[in-house]
């Protein structure tokens, strides 16, 4: 015959067991899923500078719906250079950048998952980012190297959803400190 303290002792570490199960289970998930955000957000940035603004806003959303931010830097590449020829100043100056980004991002425990995406203007390698990445939403700075044809551009064919900030002062006349490197 089994005591009934063995019993209880017996029930109470299997539904210890099945609780713990339980609780690893929901934990691995929800690290899987801010892991592999199912979300994505394209965050496409040209030049030598980033609007802190704009970062700022990718970021949040990043964070709120889980998913994984996607820096684009936009290179332009030359007339007279073939589109895949290497471009050292350009990357000195978006390397960091992208750099930049990951370090607030990773702070943040928001993924990352950068790209360089090249074209002869920044319609154009606009034009290869939205046409090879998957991604919900595309968070862009006006005027930070995007001209108000480019976003009009950018509104009529991206799909998904676009955000577009407009830097902070901009409205009253005067340029914003960029972020840099």
């Amino acid at each position: 015959m089994i005591s009934p303290l063995i019993l209880i002792t017996l029930g109470l570490a299997v539904a210890a067991a099945v609780l713990g199960g339980l609780v690893v289970r929901d934990r691995r998930t929800r690290a899987e899923t801010m892991a592999a955000g199912p979300k994505r957000i394209l965050f496409p940035f040209a030049g030598h500078a980033l609007s802190r603004r704009a970062l700022d806003a990718a970021l949040r959303l990043a964070l709120a719906e889980h998913a994984t931010l996607v820096p684009v830097f936009l290179a332009r590449v030359p007339l007279q250079l073939p589109l895949d020829a290497p471009l050292p100043r350009q990357c000195t100056e978006g390397l960091p950048l992208l750099e930049t980004i990951e370090q607030r991002a990773a702070a943040l425990g928001v993924p990352v998952d950068s790209r360089v995406d090249r074209g002869r203007n920044l319609r154009h390698a606009m034009r290869e980012a939205i046409a090879h990445e998957r991604f919900d939403r595309v968070v862009v700075a006006a005027g930070d190297g995007f001209d108000s044809g480019d976003v009009a551009w950018l509104l009529d064919h991206a799909p998904g959803e676009v955000v577009i900030i407009r830097p902070a002062g901009e409205a009253r006349g005067h340029r914003p400190q960029p972020l840099s490197a």
